[in-house]
């Protein structure tokens, strides 16, 4: 790939009104987890649990956010951001999962958004970013039909109270994490470790989005969006064998069709449930036709690749497939995910002329990497990251280029924060955190990444 090291050039091959952003997620940076009313969550139960997270790291304080906010918006603002995209935690809103809301809770979200729009931002808010309240799991949670008509209940409460000012609205971040990391391997929240509670718990969370589109549409102003975010993983082959052609495609199936399909073409990928070799989830009259509902965006995900090669024999889906690991001389990031900006242009792509998706918007992309801090320098160094930043914000920009819809770009994540099983000993910010006083340290990237965006409006 070429690489528009020039701001200018890079600047100029994006479209007209590109937004960008940063992002981040309600458990990751609030803290306060025992505060102003909020109830109990998923995460914050299982990382409780000893042996769960790395060093038995909790979000109970993460990056103070919630009594940080006007400083963290400044922050943003001295930065040049266009846009945030923060996720706003249903326990604080909603203790028990349902019932009665808790006010101090959306006034929190109140306040912040608020904050941003006096600062210019333009809010961007996500619904679900994993902490469900305990009380609902208790229930079963999503493996339960009930939890998606409780989904739908609480979207209208905070579209109702947001609605006039929070201009794009995501229902879910990234289900496929909730499902299968959650509920089939168990290393997320709520660490139930059973295949078939996984297929049933993304059928519940896609009819969660699909019931809670039409409330939040009827709540909001008629000029706010609403999409979904997925997190999707282009697949290659490492040859061109029968082998490997059937595993990428039954691992495409597995990491991308089994949420786009239903969301854009109203069905589950044909053969999909037998060859995860598991029972279909239980599947009820319109529940197809309801997930189908036009959404105004899609947000997605990216950070790597899968690469495969193909297997001897027949298996099911999830034992069938094996990526390639380590790529030959490829880079990694910490989180040892390879280092492939092409994979952002050709999903960008693949998604405008496979799904007819009418906008889309990078909601999350960036890296992991071990960042220093001397305790005295006003600027952290991470040259790496800003390495990151240019390739794969260029592939973005030529994926528009070629005609992909795309409408903005948030990186992941505005700050250091805790990166759920890895606690905090990953670090993705473009801002440094030292958590022992929480102050904030700009990063190299995020000099870049706001000179970027300053050349980029200078332009236009």
């Amino acid at each position: 790939m070429q690489k528009f090291v020039d701001n200018h050039q890079l600047a100029s091959l994006l479209p007209k009104d590109f937004v960008f952003g940063a992002a981040t997620a309600s458990y990751q940076i609030e803290g306060a987890t025992h505060e102003d009313g909020r109830g109990t969550s998923i995460w914050d139960t299982f990382a409780a649990t000893p042996g769960k997270v790395f060093g038995g790291h909790t979000g109970d304080v993460a990056d103070d956010h919630y009594h940080r906010m006007p400083q963290d918006v400044e922050l943003m603002s001295q930065l040049g951001l266009d846009a945030y995209r923060f996720s706003i935690a249903w326990p604080r809103i909603l203790p028990q999962g349902r019932g009665d809301v808790n006010q101090p809770g959306l006034d929190f979200y109140d306040r912040l958004v608020d904050t941003l729009l006096t600062k210019g931002i333009t809010p961007f808010a996500t619904l679900y970013h994993w902490d469900m309240p305990q009380k609902l799991e208790d229930a079963g949670g999503w493996t339960k039909r009930e939890t998606a008509y409780a989904f739908a209940d609480y979207a209208e409460v905070v579209a109702r109270r947001l609605g006039d000012r929070v201009a794009g609205w995501i229902t879910l971040n990234e289900p496929w994490c909730s499902a299968y990391l959650g509920y089939g391997i168990g290393v997320h929240a709520p660490g139930v470790r059973n295949r078939q509670a996984a297929l049933d718990a993304a059928h519940h969370l896609l009819l969660a989005h699909g019931l809670a589109v039409p409330r939040i549409r009827a709540a909001v102003a008629p000029d706010k969006q609403v999409g979904i975010t997925l997190n999707v993983y282009p697949v290659y082959g490492e040859d061109e064998r029968l082998e490997t052609l059937r595993d990428m495609a039954l691992l495409d199936s597995f990491s991308n069709r089994w949420f786009l399909d239903p969301l854009f073409r109203g069905r589950y990928p044909e053969t999909f449930f037998a060859d995860m070799g598991l029972n279909p989830p239980p599947i009820q009259g319109d529940d197809l036709a309801t997930i189908n509902v036009p959404v105004d965006f899609l947000g997605i995900n990216l950070y790597s690749r899968n690469l495969v090669r193909g297997t001897a024999g027949q298996a099911p889906l999830a034992d069938a497939v094996a990526t390639v690991s380590p790529v030959p001389e490829a880079c990694y990031t910490d989180m040892a995910w390879e280092i492939y900006p092409d994979a952002l242009k050709d999903m960008l792509l693949r998604l405008h002329h496979d799904y007819n998706v009418k906008a889309l918007y990078v909601t999350e992309n960036g890296a992991a990497f071990s960042d220093k801090w001397d305790g005295k320098s006003e600027v952290v160094s991470d040259p790496r990251r800003v390495s990151f930043l240019q390739e794969y914000i260029t592939a973005a920009a030529e994926a528009a280029h070629e005609g992909a819809p795309l409408k903005g770009y948030f990186v992941w994540s505005l700050m250091d924060n805790y990166e759920w099983a890895e606690g905090y000993r990953k670090r993705f910010g473009v801002v440094y955190v030292d958590y022992e006083t929480q102050r904030r340290i700009p990063k190299e990237s995020v000099l870049w990444y706001s000179s970027l965006i300053k050349d980029y409006h200078a332009a236009r």
